[in-house]
């Protein structure tokens, strides 16, 4: 009677249809998160060191496919534009239309529509940057500065252009919600911007993406791992 719910070699025949059940899972949800995230996101390199030290030069990123009208003050977004190279860029967006962005306040802080903004992600001593600057920015336009202000080729770099140093959003083509190589995480969303009109953006769901495949990876070897330890252990039983 005690042998009549077993296999030959020991294991239970419902811990094998659980195990196969647990492996089943796990490939769901590994190829559905890899899937969705291929649906989400564009993976990205970033050529160069503007974005330092939020992104640094040849890190991989992961940037949300988004409509130019869903960007909001402080997200880092990927563009492509004639004007600057036509080739995708890496800015964060520091303005939005009808906002009037000045450099700097007696503390070195940028100002948007008057007010003050903290922007923790700066390393510069410079602060928002030495160097001075007004633009208003038209409707239906993006003002982009590079974290590294020092060196950043950026809207203040093409004031004198025709576009003003702005970016139509039409032209941006995805927003960046993580670092992903080497990790990096989720890059956080300036806090300073949030009391400006339009507030800011939310980070999409890349958090559940790796959490969908990191635990479809823990049941799919957890699972395959069942057999051979159930097997071992129901030798040592039967030796026993």
């Amino acid at each position: 009677m005690g042998n009549a719910g077993r296999t030959e070699d020991g294991r239970g025949r419902l811990g094998n249809v659980l195990s196969g059940l647990v492996v089943a899972v796990g490939c769901v949800l590994f190829l559905g998160g890899f899937a969705w995230g291929a649906l989400v996101y564009k993976p990205y390199t970033v050529p160069s060191d503007s974005m330092t030290p939020s992104i640094n030069t040849g890190d991989r990123v992961l940037a949300q496919r988004i409509s130019g009208t869903e960007v909001r003050r402080g997200d880092v977004v990927i563009f492509t534009d004639d004007v600057w190279g036509a080739m995708p860029m890496v800015k964060r967006v520091v303005g939005v239309g009808g906002d009037t962005v000045v450099c700097c306040d007696k503390d070195k802080r940028l100002t948007v529509n008057g007010k003050s903004v903290e922007e923790p992600y700066l390393r510069s001593k410079d602060g928002a940057g030495s160097e001075s600057f007004s633009a208003t920015v038209p409707p239906g336009e993006l003002f982009l500065l590079g974290d590294e202000r020092r060196t950043s080729v950026d809207s203040r770099r093409h004031l004198g252009d025709s576009t003003g140093g702005t970016v139509p959003v039409g032209k941006v083509d995805a927003r960046v919600d993580a670092v992903a190589w080497p990790v990096g995480g989720v890059l956080e969303r300036p806090a300073s911007f949030a009391s400006l009109p339009g507030g800011i953006s939310e980070p999409g769901p890349v958090r559940l993406v790796v959490t969908a495949i990191v635990v479809g990876v823990v049941l799919i070897f957890g699972g395959a791992a069942y057999g051979p330890l159930a097997g071992l252990a129901g030798r040592r039983k039967v030796r026993a």
